[in-house]
């Protein structure tokens, strides 16, 4: 019995690295994508089972035992650049901050969620230049109304789709813009933030639809905004910063290869997983909730905040302009065709894509 029930969860556990591989975009494979940890944990279980209830008289015991091992591998090797053992992407600051030191606040706050007093009392705390909010309609709107006077600069987009978004900024708007760039309904916003320094910064707000049975059937929509936004950030004559609630992992194919595209950097490898959603369920959490960056930007900090009763943890970031520029990844001209393949498979509104 014991034998039979090794052998199901081997080949479950299987499966689920074998989905994340294929280059499908339905649901259901790449739901895979986000687990990798949670599966990493199941299959050390199965390991120490398998170590513990096996005889090892059989060859397909050894076989199985091969099989756990090369899953855990596979799976080690995806995260591995999100733990505390790899080396960091993204150098600390160790001089004092200065006056082009910019700081943000990310927080999906869950559209009926009511518990406004606690994402406020963030933004007392932490007092960040700029502040994004994701899933915000029109009393979340309201509710902030409360910093006009500290963040005179603001974008509101209030929706009640889930997908409205609000920014508020210290920092001259010196111009921005609300897209569409995928789907209707879909907003993000582009502008060009002026630090205290006078230095312009090009920052984009992002919330795609994520592949779920209740919003997309397919992860193609949101792969393809993900990179439009990494072709257009590579082709800025400014530092630039793109952040929000990428319903993607980091460690994803999209994420990663956004990353080469764009040649941004991100400040959690080496450092944590810095994992925002889910808050309620801590056995089923993963980064959802992203700040990239430009190579001109050294790390002040990086915190997830504790919850706001959303289902996501708000993450603050706080980061230096530099003149020193670090290593960045790059994409390759196959990769620079896929990403424009998928672009194209989603058929966005802007086109956005030479």
């Amino acid at each position: 019995m014991m034998e039979w029930l090794l052998i199901i969860l081997t080949l479950l556990l299987s499966l689920t690295s074998l989905a994340s591989v294929f280059r499908r975009d339905e649901w259901w494979i790449r739901v895979f994508d986000f687990p990798r940890l949670q599966l990493s944990v199941l299959i050390l279980a199965a390991l120490f089972l398998s170590l513990w209830a096996l005889t090892f008289d059989l060859w397909w015991h050894y076989l199985l035992l091969v099989v756990l091992l090369g899953n855990l591998i596979f799976q080690g090797i995806r995260i591995y650049p999100y733990t505390i053992l790899a080396p960091i992407q993204v150098k600390k600051l160790l001089d004092e901050p200065n006056d082009s030191a910019i700081s943000i606040l990310v927080s999906n706050v869950l559209t009926p969620n009511r518990s406004v007093h606690l994402l406020l009392k963030h933004i007392e705390a932490y007092d960040p230049d700029i502040v994004l909010t994701l899933e915000s309609d029109q009393w979340w709107q309201d509710q902030l109304a409360v910093l006009k006077d500290r963040y005179p600069f603001q974008v509101n987009v209030p929706k009640d789709n889930l997908y409205g978004m609000h920014l508020f900024s210290k920092l001259e708007l010196v111009e921005h813009q609300v897209l569409n760039q995928v789907t209707e309904d879909i907003p993000s916003i582009e502008a060009i933030v002026k630090l205290h320094s006078g230095k312009k910064v090009k920052i984009y707000c992002l919330h795609p639809e994520p592949p779920s049975p209740t919003e997309s059937y397919t992860s193609t929509d949101r792969d393809a905004e993900i990179l439009l936004t990494g072709k257009k950030v590579i082709n800025q004559p400014y530092p630039c910063l793109v952040f929000g609630d990428l319903n993607d992992v980091a460690w994803s194919k999209t994420t990663r290869l956004f990353q080469k595209i764009s040649q941004l950097l991100d400040p959690r490898r080496g450092r944590g997983f810095f994992s925002t959603f889910h808050a309620k369920y801590p056995l089923l959490r993963w980064p959802l909730d992203h700040l990239f960056h430009s190579a001109d930007f050294k790390l002040i900090q990086i915190k997830r905040l504790s919850g706001i009763g959303s289902d996501h943890f708000p993450l603050y970031s706080h980061l230096q302009l530099t003149e020193s520029l670090q290593e960045t990844p790059n994409a390759d001209h196959k990769e620079k065709k896929q990403a424009k393949a998928k672009i194209l498979k989603a058929d966005p509104i802007r086109k956005e894509i030479d």
